[in-house]
């Protein structure tokens, strides 16, 4: 009974969890996280200045600025995780930066804008997105920075938890399974952790069963540039502006949240299988098109930066520490 013990629930050549173990505690202690965070700004938002920044905001855009200071916080017990259970550093997530990691960052940055501004082009040339007005006050400049920021610490989380360790640790739980390849691995991995990215964003307002397919859709189109780099540097780089050239520069609703403040003010149009509606693109077949060309844009570079479409040995294989302290 001892040796069964051992063998389902630690891998005594790792010296550490079995990967579902690991998920299991890593899942349970971000949800105690995220629930003592929301509950200590709940006791303090009278008192504080983030408090008081919280009710003050406009009510769709609420829900964007708590996810990101739950998602921070996660971040920094994620640091945690990964020392002790997982026994890995951080930069093992996807964060090796370097020179090639800041390129690939900007990459990133480029393909989320231009895949959005594709989106809305082909939306407003088929008539199923209307622009409104175009503001150019510097009145909304603060607020623009503030919700950028909000968007550069979504981007980042949400990538380090869903690809940086979600991904890393199924496909290396995978591959204890007798038989099964890195690449075979690799891709469970990333449908397993694409459609739980799917379901995250089911629970959003105005969340219908179509964005929540493409949505996990677009996780895998994320998952790309960590499978072929080994970094989370290109999905990074496009969550970020995918989201704020959706939102702050488009001004469509982002996953749907409309944000009280944009460059340009769009609305959409019916057919909604189509625009999007109000959940935003990802609801629509528009946002679709969009993940498939950031996707291509991937696969491109990729292989035009790197000369192979190979996926990184690192997504299925660890690299841990050597010893418990080092």
């Amino acid at each position: 009974m001892r040796r069964f013990l051992w063998l389902v629930f630690w891998n005594r050549s790792e010296r550490r969890l079995r990967a579902p173990w690991r998920l299991l505690f890593a899942a349970v202690l971000f949800v105690l996280v995220a629930a003592a965070t929301v509950l200590a700004l709940q006791i303090l938002r009278e008192a504080t200045a983030i408090g008081g920044l919280l009710v003050g905001l406009a009510p769709a855009t609420r829900p964007l600025v708590l996810n990101a200071l739950v998602g921070a916080v996660i971040v920094v017990s994620l640091l945690g995780i990964a020392w002790t259970i997982d026994r890995r550093r951080l930069s093992d997530y996807g964060l090796g930066i370097d020179r090639e990691w800041w390129l690939d960052l900007a990459f990133g940055l480029g393909v989320g804008g231009a895949a959005m501004t594709a989106v809305v082009l082909a939306g407003i040339a088929g008539g199923w997105f209307v622009v409104e007005t175009v503001s150019l006050s510097t009145d909304i400049l603060p607020q623009l920075a503030g919700l950028a920021a909000v968007f550069l610490i979504v981007g980042i989380y949400e990538e380090l938890l869903v690809r940086g360790y979600l991904l890393t640790n199924l496909a290396e739980g995978i591959r204890w399974f007798d038989g099964v390849s890195a690449p075979i691995a690799a891709g469970v991995a990333t449908l397993l952790s694409s459609l739980v990215f799917g379901v995250l964003h089911a629970m959003n307002p105005n969340a219908t069963l179509l964005s929540t397919v493409i949505i996990s859709a677009a996780g895998v189109m994320l998952a790309l540039g960590y499978l072929y780099t080994g970094e989370l540097a290109i999905p990074i780089g496009v969550h970020i502006t995918w989201n704020a050239f959706q939102g702050l520069v488009y001004g469509l609703p982002v996953s749907g949240a409309r944000l009280p403040v944009s460059l340009v003010e769009t609305t959409s149009r019916n057919p909604a299988i189509l625009s999007g509606g109000t959940f935003g693109p990802e609801a629509g077949l528009l946002g679709l098109g969009g993940v498939v060309l950031a996707a291509i844009g991937i696969l491109v570079y990729c292989r035009s930066q790197y000369g192979t479409l190979a996926i990184d040995p690192v997504i299925s294989t660890p690299d841990l520490r050597t010893t418990p302290d080092e």
